[in-house]
């Protein structure tokens, strides 16, 4: 069976926000039903890191999440401002989250959060090399502790389920098959 896109015959904006935005769209599916109410969150673009430092610790932040109403272990990352490059919004993120410089920089995956009801990517990158080079520079309402991990670990937090972030959890996943090929 080939899986046909649908039509989209209509959008209009409910929410416009620098963070959000939500859209609903009147859509025709396939089989020439038209759905009038297909709700769509847009989101600015995020990228993630599993980083190493020089040790080869795994770099990873522990802050608050409102929505949520969790304090959550994650890997570090942030909204790609603009039309900025995924490898230098990581980078940038890392430099004002944990104040660490990295010799390398690769992609190792590009997700969707949740292509079913919102439109934005999020980019994995491995660094290696993690260097601490500067002081943390965060966003006005940005609290947030950088803790280092070694590998045996952040593989124990997985299993007991201490990562709540689903992508971060895929992020460390992709990661750790970067880390068994050094």
């Amino acid at each position: 069976m080939i899986i046909e896109k649908w039509q989209k015959l209509a959008s209009k904006y409910l929410v416009r926000e620098k963070w959000a935005t939500l859209r609903v769209d009147e859509v025709k599916l396939p089989d020439g039903i038209v759905k009038d109410d297909y709700y769509v969150l847009e989101y600015p673009n995020w990228v993630n890191a599993i980083a190493l430092t020089a040790e080869g610790k795994i770099i990873m932040v522990r802050q608050y999440r409102h929505a949520a109403d969790i304090v959550s272990l994650e890997v570090p990352g942030g909204v790609m401002d603009g039309d900025e490059a995924p490898e230098f919004a990581i980078k940038r993120e890392l430099l004002e989250e944990t104040g660490y410089s990295f010799e390398t920089c690769k992609l190792i995956a590009e997700l969707y959060p949740n292509p079913a009801t919102s439109n934005n990517r999020t980019f994995t990158y491995f660094l290696t090399g993690g260097v601490k080079t500067h002081e943390q520079h965060l966003d006005e309402h940005e609290i947030l502790n950088v803790e280092e991990y070694t590998v045996g670990e952040v593989k124990q937090f997985i299993k007991d389920n201490k990562i709540a972030q689903a992508l971060h959890v895929a992020a460390l996943f992709y990661g750790l098959a970067e880390i068994e090929k050094l």
